[in-house]
């Protein structure tokens, strides 16, 4: 599982013309699920997320997590997070995980995420969309199931 989580001002996924989410300062969360991945994995990496401090203190140090400064989710799935570039120049997705059984853990992300995350924001799972942000820093972290657990 892959998360690149963007410290933003504000962010927003539109589909189809319309709003589907947007938060203001927070987290957008690009989603990639692969074919091993399980809701154990999954426990672990949104404990990495919301524990994040990644946000200022007053001394201008990363010591702040969401839940100190009230900030928003907005979790935007994206299978392309696992592209295999190794040959040619069209991407292979065959370590994705297939789409029922990624929709189903990030639909779970989800569901865990808003137990302990107030404004929790979502794109839609296999849509065409588009995603606007404006990146605070710009700062981008990027967590990989392989690393941590």
């Amino acid at each position: 599982m892959r998360f690149v989580i963007q410290r933003v001002t504000h962010a927003s996924v539109t589909v189809d013309g319309n709003i589907a989410g947007a938060i203001d300062k927070g987290f957008l969360v690009l989603i990639g699920v692969e074919e091993a991945d399980t809701k154990e994995i999954a426990d672990k990496m949104i404990t990495k997320l919301v524990g994040m401090r990644i946000f200022e203190d007053e001394k201008g140090k990363t010591n702040l997590a969401l839940a100190d400064v009230g900030g928003g989710l907005l979790l935007v799935s994206q299978f392309t997070l696992y592209a295999d570039c190794k040959k040619g120049n069209r991407p292979s997705f065959t370590r994705a995980g297939n789409p029922a059984m990624a929709e189903e853990i990030y639909e779970y992300i989800i569901a865990e995420c808003k137990k302990s995350v107030e404004n929790v924001q979502v794109g839609i799972f296999g849509a065409d969309m588009k995603v606007e942000l404006l990146n605070d820093g710009p700062f981008t972290v990027i967590l990989d199931s392989a690393e941590i657990c």
